[in-house]
């Protein structure tokens, strides 16, 4: 991670504003001759639908887009049997355009709305492999949940909302991108240092949706991107009527709002929701987490790997997908928008929500934190890391590394095999080996943490 050359990515990437490092993953499976249907995860609004239609712009003769939300009279077409030529022949009927394996890219959009799609996607898999299909969903694990597919038949790629890397890169500037990824870190210099401290500043507020980040590159003001918030997490919210058979729409509202209020706090379930019961609230958090609304933050014992071989899943935090509708629900206002002191504002939790969500995608699934609680000697670690087949403890702090008490006792305590300590703050980079630390700008926090583009499982 810290001692290896600079990240082998390609910033010099062309035709369009927009962008993503999934842009790269995709093409790697236009490319395989061993791939599979497609299945892209990820929560709303986060980018997926444009990324599949812009690989078909650049892969491909022709799109075939079969929305199945929008179109629900098209449901029909994977009632009965699931032959693939049948289908795809009922498809060019009804949309008016012809497929043809290897030139037409068919993508299946909103496809948690007719489960017999999904089903669909193994018939491809086995009797048409030479289709490209890829499908994708905003609330696909609701239905995945219920409708399996079979292992083997399925490619899963997860998209997140964008980096702060990416948000650079979509803005042109790929110097910046250089610099903010290398490593070994690089000493940019007080002036970039603050530029790109300022830009952090900015990413906190404006966040990762594409909508709203489209937005700010426009020019528009940081009111409207706000508004822009506003509208996404009233998208969210109308989503929580769809499944009031399996969670209480008013009990998903209140544990929204109490998990952006608690980011970097344990969770306690009678504070999420204080006037509902604790199967309602449980109910409530397990749909949000599945909808990818919220992630949760697993307390582990870090003694070795895989991480998750010692999580206790009762003792954990929460993240919000997104930053920026992170400062929505916590009532954030424009005018804190001209603050400089981000580790201040909300007793440190902007900062930690900051590097969490960067973390989830430079790991590419689910992250952990360190925690014990012992007569007179409590603990808590930030976050853990994994590069490169070791493990990296994660503090997102201020202060001298004097202060580091918790960080200080995972790393001389006993986990010998923790390869050291990662400390995001707003100053500039330095190494303490004696005490087996490395202090980071918060702008490092991706690529530092193992950010580099995440292949598809």
């Amino acid at each position: 991670m810290l001692s290896g050359s600079q990240n082998n990515l390609d910033f010099s990437l062309s035709g369009g504003w927009m962008n993503r490092f999934v842009d790269a993953q995709l093409d790697e499976w236009a490319a395989s001759q061993a791939r599979k249907p497609l299945i892209v995860r990820g929560a709303r609004q986060v980018g997926k639908t444009w990324s599949i239609r812009a690989l078909g712009a650049r892969r491909f003769a022709d799109t075939l887009t079969v929305d199945l939300e929008r179109h629900t009279e098209w449901h029909r077409i994977f009632d009965g049997n699931l032959d693939p030529r049948r289908i795809v022949g009922e498809l060019e009927i009804v949309t008016g355009k012809r497929v043809v394996p290897g030139q037409t890219l068919l993508f299946i959009d909103e496809i948690q709305a007719c489960s017999r799609a999904i089903t669909a996607l193994r018939y491809f898999f086995e009797e048409m492999p030479e289709l490209h299909v890829v499908a994708a969903g905003s609330l696909l694990e609701f239905a995945l949940g219920g409708y399996s597919v079979p292992v083997g038949r399925v490619q899963y790629m997860e998209m997140y909302p964008m980096t702060f890397v990416e948000t650079l890169w979509a803005a042109g500037n790929d110097a910046a991108v250089r610099t903010v990824t290398a490593m070994p870190p690089v000493d940019p210099g007080a002036a970039v240092h603050t530029f790109l401290m300022d830009e952090v500043r900015r990413y906190c507020f404006v966040g990762g949706m594409p909508e709203a980040v489209a937005a700010w590159q426009e020019g528009r003001r940081i009111a409207d991107v706000f508004d822009i918030h506003a509208a996404l997490c009233a998208s969210l919210r109308d989503d929580f009527g769809k499944y009031s058979t399996r969670a209480n729409p008013r009990v998903m509202d209140q544990v929204l709002v109490a998990a952006a209020e608690s980011v970097g706090s344990q969770v306690k379930y009678s504070r999420l929701a204080p006037d509902f019961s604790g199967p309602q609230i449980k109910a409530a958090l397990e749909l949000l987490t599945r909808a990818r609304i919220l992630r949760r933050v697993v307390s582990t014992n870090p003694s070795g790997l895989p991480l998750g071989a010692g999580a206790r899943e009762s003792r954990f935090k929460l993240l919000l997908v997104d930053i920026g509708l992170w400062q929505h629900l916590r009532g954030v206002t424009p005018a804190e928008f001209m603050r400089r002191d981000l580790l201040a504002i909300h007793r440190g939790a902007m900062a930690e929500q900051f590097v969490g969500q960067e973390i989830a995608a430079s790991q590419g699934g689910q992250i952990y934190y360190w925690s014990r609680d012992a007569r007179g000697s409590s603990a808590e670690v930030d976050y853990l890391a994994v590069c490169d087949g070791r493990i990296y403890a994660v503090e997102v702090k201020s202060g001298p590394a004097g202060k580091l008490r918790s960080l200080h006792m995972l790393l001389s305590g006993e986990y010998p095999n923790i390869a050291g300590g990662l400390v995001f703050q707003d100053g500039s980079h330095a190494d303490l080996p004696d005490q087996r630390l490395t202090f980071l700008p918060l702008y490092n926090a991706w690529a530092a943490t193992g950010g580099v583009v995440q292949r598809y499982q």
